[in-house]
């Protein structure tokens, strides 16, 4: 799966926050998904040293949430860390392992912010909009935004509004009993109602994340054996 739309990388922080606010234009916040979903995929990233940044996709069938397909991607760290500009600096590395899949995935995770994000354009609305693939951000802890206190009890939830217009970005979830909250957004061709569906129906009895977002976290912070002749490994088929 490769990008359908592009842009330089190399910018100042400066540029990056116009270009945010330029795409964020683009965001769908309506349903736009196949009749059918059959494959539902994960993204997460970990840093590897200082200077590399490793992705792992995760692709699973849907709904019965099991792996078919691990790719992941190495390539260089070439913007600094500034929160709510992540995407310019993990975005080329969850690009790159896209391009390995060989099972399209018909929506996608992700381990970070879609419209809950101070110019409502977090890496989950930034990977939709190039990839031109529905999209929710599920982020673990919260970046913007302001909500109450959500109830303790499993499916429990609370609209995360924007504190400048009132503007509800996200919701709020628990989806495990006394366990933290996690943060859904829409990224890009799903409702918020849509997005929250489908994070309460991918996270196991019993389990925090959901299940192609834990995937991907497992594998994303596994070392290769050893360094990566190329800036991409095929992905692994199950």
């Amino acid at each position: 799966m490769k990008a359908k739309l592009t842009h330089r990388w190399d910018l100042t922080v400066e540029e990056a926050m116009r270009l945010q606010w330029e795409l964020s234009a683009k965001v769908v916040e309506e349903d736009d998904l196949p009749e059918t979903v059959r494959y539902i995929a994960g993204a997460d990233v970990h840093q590897i040293g200082n200077d590399q940044m490793q992705a792992v996709v995760c692709v699973l069938t849907f709904p019965e949430l099991e792996l078919v397909e691990v790719a992941r991607a190495i390539v260089p760290v070439t913007f600094p860390y500034v929160p709510g500009l992540l995407a310019f600096r993990e975005s080329p590395a969850v690009l790159k392992a896209f391009e390995q899949l060989r099972h399209d995935p018909d929506i996608a995770l992700f381990d970070a912010q879609g419209r809950a994000h101070p110019r409502h354009f977090g890496l989950a609305c930034h990977m939709g909009v190039l990839l031109d693939l529905p999209s929710i951000g599920c982020a673990k802890s919260r970046l913007y935004g302001q909500a109450s206190e959500v109830d303790e009890e499993e499916g429990s939830m609370t609209p995360l509004r924007d504190p400048i217009d009132g503007r509800i970005l996200g919701m709020v979830v628990r989806t495990k009993k006394g366990s933290p909250p996690l943060y859904v957004s829409v990224g890009h061709k799903v409702s918020l109602d849509t997005a929250v569906d489908f994070v309460l129906k991918c996270t196991k009895q019993g389990q925090r994340i959901p299940e192609p977002l834990r995937l991907a976290h497992l594998h994303a912070r596994q070392r290769p054996l050893e360094p990566p002749k190329t800036s991409a490994t095929q992905g692994t088929l199950f």
